[in-house]
């Protein structure tokens, strides 16, 4: 029973799975900015080149 109470090996799954959580998170938001970014400059240009509607 002490063997039980003094196993700390899930301990480290559990860690590293709030650390995948935390990058995941992050990368999302990040691509998500980049892409409204890539979304607003693709409709300037398409303005530019003389575009009526937006494709």
């Amino acid at each position: 029973m002490n063997w039980l109470l003094k196993e700390e090996s899930g301990q480290g799954m559990v860690e590293y799975g709030l650390i995948l959580v935390l990058v995941s998170v992050v990368a999302i938001t990040m691509l998500t900015n980049i892409g409204t970014q890539l979304e607003s400059q693709f409709k300037d240009i398409w303005k530019t080149l003389g575009g009526e509607s937006t494709p």
